[in-house]
C-alpha cells in the first residue's frame, strides 16, 4: 500500500509528495521537526510533541501557518486515511522556498508535511539481548551554537555520529558535550542505574527533553523509584549497574555493552525490564 503524505491541507501519493528544491529546509535545513508514534490508532502524547514543534519553531524564529488544533486534525486524519493504528508519524516545517542565500525573509509559503508509516529501528532480538554501543568522537551541538533542545531540520551533528557507531560495526553511539560530560545518544536520551537510583543528564547537559524519556521518567517514579537528573561522565557509565535508552522510535532497550566494557551482568536489567513493560502497558492501554 502507498500511503498518503499531508502537505499544506492536500493529500499526495508518496510517490508525489513534493515540495520545492529551493525550500530552505533542503537548502540549509531551515526547519523542525518531530517524530511521534500512535499505538490503537491513538498518537501518543499528542500535545506534548506539539508544544516541542511550536517551541522549536519559535526558538528559530519561524511562524507555523496554522493552530496546534489544525496540526492535531492534520495528524489524525492522514492516520486515517492511511489505516493505520500503530504507525511512526513525521511532522515537518520548513522555512518555504526562497532565494539562494540565507536571508529567511526571502523566502515565502512554509510547508507542512505530516507523513505516517511503519518503522523498526532494531531487531526484536537486541531489545532481548541489548545493545553494544560506543562514545563517538563528534561531540554533541554546543547549546550557545545550537541548542540541542531545538529538534531542527540540521542533523548532521548526530549523523556524523551515527556514521561513526556504523562504522565500529554498532547500532547507536553516545555523544559527549563540549565539557565532556555524557548528553544522549544519536536518536535517544540516556538512562544510568546505580543503587536503584535512575540517572540521566539534565537538559542542560546538551540534550533533547525527550517525549519518551519524560514518561518513563513519571513510571519509575510511580513504581517509587528515585530519578535524578544530574551532570554524568563516562566513568559514570561504565561503572552503572543498568543503563538503557529512551526514544519515540526505540521505546525503551538496554544497552549492555559501552567501549567495549559490560555494564552489569551483560544482560538487560530488572529495572529496565520493569520499564519497558509499563511504558508498553502506558502506550498500549
Amino acid at each position: 500500500m502507498a500511503f498518503k503524505v499531508w502537505i499544506n491541507g492536500r493529500l499526495f501519493d508518496k510517490d508525489d509528495a513534493k515540495i520545492s528544491v529551493y525550500d530552505h529546509g533542503l537548502l540549509y535545513g531551515d526547519g523542525v521537526f518531530e517524530g511521534l508514534r500512535s499505538y490503537g490508532g491513538k498518537v501518543f502524547r499528542l500535545e506534548a510533541h506539539l508544544n516541542r514543534l511550536w517551541n522549536s519553531a519559535k526558538a528559530i524564529l519561524l511562524e507555523i501557518p496554522m493552530s496546534r488544533a489544525e496540526m492535531a486534525r492534520a495528524v489524525n486524519e492522514t492516520l486515517e486515511i492511511n489505516g493505520l493504528e500503530d504507525s511512526y508519524i513525521r511532522l515537518i516545517v520548513t522555512r518555504g522556498a526562497g532565494s539562494l542565500g540565507l536571508d529567511p525573509n526571502r523566502t515565502a509559503n512554509p510547508q507542512v508535511i505530516v507523513i505516517t508509516d511503519h518503522i523498526t529501528v532494531y531487531p526484536e532480538q537486541l531489545y532481548r539481548q541489548g545493545l553494544e554501543i560506543i562514545t563517538a568522537s563528534t561531540v554533541r551541538n554546543h547549546p550557545a551554537a545550537l541548542n540541542p533542545r531545538i529538534k531542527s531540520l540540521n542533523y548532521l551533528n548526530n549523523i556524523l555520529a551515527k556514521i561513526e557507531c556504523m562504522q565500529a560495526g554498532c547500532m547507536e553511539a553516545l555523544m559527549l558535550n563540549h565539557k565532556g560530560e555524557v548528553a544522549e545518544c544519536t536518536a535517544d536520551n540516556i538512562f544510568l542505574v546505580r543503587g536503584g537510583v535512575l540517572l540521566t543528564p539534565p537538559t542542560d547537559a546538551g540534550v533533547l527533553e525527550g517525549i519518551t524519556r519524560e514518561a518513563v521518567m513519571e513510571l519509575a517514579r510511580q513504581a517509587g523509584r528515585e530519578v535524578r537528573e544530574v551532570p554524568i561522565t563516562k566513568h559514570d557509565v561504565y561503572i552503572a549497574e543498568e543503563c538503557f535508552l529512551t526514544g519515540t522510535a526505540v521505546e525503551v532497550i538496554a544497552v549492555v555493552k559501552v567501549d567495549s566494557r559490560k555494564i552489569g551482568s551483560g544482560a538487560p536489567g530488572p529495572i529496565t525490564r520493569d520499564l519497558k513493560e509499563r511504558f508498553h502497558q502506558l502506550t498500549r492501554c
